[in-house]
C-alpha cells in the first residue's frame, strides 16, 4: 500500500490576514499523513486524499498539504496518488450555486426569480408551486419538491431538458418554504436554468465559468473527463467484509448539477480558497464578486436536525456553528464515495476529504476533530448520544413515513427492545444499491428526539419527529423531510 505525502504552495492575492500564531501552528505535513493513513485503517477505507489549506498573510504564500492513503481500485492495486480525482458528490451543489450567482452578478437574474421565468414550460405536479419556486428556494432546499429523483435521461446533451419536463409528476415533499428538506432534483433544475441562461450544457457552463479561471486541469463532470486521470472507484463491504467495488460507477448524466463534479483533493481547495478570497481567484481573477460570496454564506434557512449537518443552510453552503465559530462547508456521496469539506472564513482555513469507501463518516469526524483543534484551535460541535436513563416516549410517532424514493416504517421495539426505524429505499436507489431495507434501532435523546446509527459505525445520526403549522407530521432523517402517511 503506497502512501504519499505532498506540500505545495501558491501565491495569495488580495487573502484575508491570516498570520500563524501559536494557536494556528505550520502544518506538519507527516504527522497528517501518518494520521491518514492510521484513522483510514481503523475505519476501513480503501483510499482518500486529504488537503489542509491556510491562505498566506500580507503576500505571503498559501500554505497546501495534501496526503494520500491506500488504493483507488483494491482489486487491482492501483494506488491513490495526489493527481487521482475522486467524486466529490453533493459538494457539486456550492458549484452550481456558485455558478448561479454569476449569473446573479451579470444581472441576468435574481435569487427571486421564479423559475418558470426562465423556463417557461416548467411543470409540477403541483402548478402553484411550479409557478411560485424561485432560484432561492432551489439553493436553499425550501421548494419542498420531493427531490430525490435519479432517473436517467441519457448522455445526451438534452439530459437536462428531458429530465425537467419529467418533474410535471413530481409531488411536494412539503408546502414550499414551510420547513426544509434536501432537495437533489432542484439543483438539477438549477442547472437547467444555467444552461438557459448562458446557451451552454451544464457541463460546458462549468469549465468555461469555474474550472478555466480557477486553473483546474483535473476537474470535470463526465466519466470520459475522469478517465484522463487517475480515477477512483467506489467500493462497499462484500460478504467477506473486505471492500469490493460497485458495479455502478456514478449517478445518471441528468444528476450533474447535484453531484457529479470530480476532482483532486487539490482542484477542491482551490475552489474553496475562492469563496475564502472573496470571490478572487489564486492569480487574483475575479470569479464572483464580494457581494455574492457574502449571499452564499449568508444564512437562508434553519434545519429541523441541527445536529447532522450544520445548524443552517446558505445559498448552496451548509453553515456550522463549531462552539461559537461559523464554519461553511458541504458534504458528498455517491456509489461507494464520500467527500467533506469544511472552511473556516475567519481564518482563511479549509479542510477537504476525498474517500472511495468504508465508514466514511467516521474518519471524517475523527480527523477533521483533530486538525480543527491542533491547526486553528477549533473545537468541533459535540456530537448527539443517547441519554442514560431517559425514556422517551416512542407512541406518538409510529407508523408509516414515506417520499418517492425511501419508505420509513415506525415500530416499539418488543420488551426491552428498543423502538425500530426500518428504512427501504425504492425506485433506482433500491436497484443501484441492491438494498432491501435496514434496521436502525432508536435511543432517546429528549422529547420527539432520538439517534441512530448503522451497524459497525461509531457516529450517532439524529431521527427527529415535528410537525408543521397544519399539523402533518414528519421525521427528519438523513437531511431530508418525511411525511407520515398513515395519519
Amino acid at each position: 500500500m503506497t502512501d504519499t505525502v505532498t506540500v505545495s504552495t501558491t501565491a495569495a492575492d488580495e487573502a484575508p490576514a491570516t498570520q500563524p500564531t501559536d494557536a494556528t501552528p505550520p502544518i506538519d505535513a507527516a504527522h497528517w499523513e501518518r494520521r491518514l493513513a492510521e484513522l483510514a485503517a481503523r475505519h476501513g477505507v480503501p483510499g482518500a486524499q486529504l488537503g489542509i489549506l491556510r491562505l498566506g498573510a500580507d503576500g505571503e504564500p498559501d500554505e497546501l498539504v495534501t496526503a494520500v492513503h491506500g488504493y483507488l481500485h483494491v482489486p487491482a492495486k492501483i494506488p491513490v496518488s495526489p493527481e487521482a480525482v475522486f467524486q466529490i458528490g453533493s459538494i457539486s451543489k456550492v458549484w452550481t450555486a456558485t455558478v448561479v450567482m454569476q449569473l446573479v452578478d451579470e444581472g441576468l437574474v435574481t435569487l427571486d426569480t421564479p423559475v418558470i421565468e426562465v423556463l417557461p414550460d416548467f411543470e409540477l405536479a403541483d402548478m402553484d408551486v411550479a409557478r411560485a419556486v424561485t432560484l432561492r428556494h432551489l439553493l436553499a432546499h425550501t421548494s419542498g419538491i420531493d427531490g430525490d429523483v435519479f432517473t436517467d435521461t441519457g448522455r445526451g446533451d438534452d439530459n437536462l431538458e428531458k429530465y425537467v419536463a419529467l418533474l410535471k409528476e413530481q409531488t411536494q415533499n412539503h408546502p414550499i418554504g414551510e420547513t426544509w428538506s434536501y432537495c437533489n432534483a432542484g439543483f438539477s433544475l438549477a442547472g437547467r436554468v444555467i444552461e438557459v441562461l448562458t446557451g451552454k450544457t451544464w457541463d460546458a457552463a462549468m469549465r468555461e465559468r469555474l474550472y478555466t479561471p480557477l486553473g483546474l486541469r483535473a476537474t470535470g463532470t463526465l466519466p470520459e473527463e475522469a478517465l484522463l486521470h487517475p480515477a477512483a472507484v467506489g467500493h462497499v463491504d462484500g460478504p467477506d467484509g473486505e471492500p469490493q467495488v460497485v458495479p455502478v460507477w456514478s449517478l445518471p448524466r441528468p444528476l450533474g448539477p447535484a453531484g457529479l463534479i470530480t476532482c483532486p483533493v487539490s482542484d477542491l481547495l482551490s475552489f474553496a480558497r475562492m469563496h475564502l478570497a472573496g470571490g478572487l481567484a489564486a492569480d487574483g481573477t475575479r470569479v464572483l464578486s464580494e457581494a455574492s460570496v457574502a449571499e452564499m454564506a449568508s444564512k437562508q434557512a434553519e434545519l429541523p436536525d441541527p445536529y447532522t449537518l450544520g445548524d443552517s443552510w446558505g445559498v448552496g453552503w451548509i453553515r456550522f456553528d463549531w462552539n461559537g465559530h461559523r464554519l461553511l462547508g458541504h458534504d458528498g456521496n455517491t456509489i461507494g464515495q464520500a467527500a467533506f469539506l469544511r472552511v473556516l472564513p475567519e481564518q482563511g482555513f479549509a479542510v477537504a476529504l476525498l474517500t472511495n469507501g468504508g465508514h466514511t463518516r467516521d474518519l471524517h469526524m475523527d480527523l477533521y476533530r483533530e486538525i480543527f483543534a491542533e491547526l486553528a484551535g477549533v473545537e468541533m460541535a459535540a456530537q448527539l448520544e443517547p441519554v442514560e436513563g431517559f425514556e422517551g416516549d416512542i407512541a406518538p410517532h409510529v407508523g408509516v413515513y414515506g417520499r418517492a424514493s425511501v419508505r420509513i416504517e415506525v415500530s416499539a421495539g418488543e420488551g426491552d427492545a428498543p423502538p425500530v426505524l426500518r428504512m427501504t429505499p425504492l425506485g433506482l436507489l433500491a436497484e443501484l444499491e441492491e438494498d432491501p431495507g435496514t434496521d436502525y434501532p432508536l435511543h432517546p435523546v429528549a422529547e420527539n428526539l432520538w439517534v441512530t446509527r448503522a451497524a459497525g459505525t461509531e457516529t450517532w445520526m439524529a431521527v427527529t419527529f415535528y410537525e408543521l403549522d397544519g399539523g402533518r407530521r414528519y421525521v427528519h432523517l438523513g437531511a431530508r423531510a418525511t411525511p407520515r402517511l398513515d395519519a
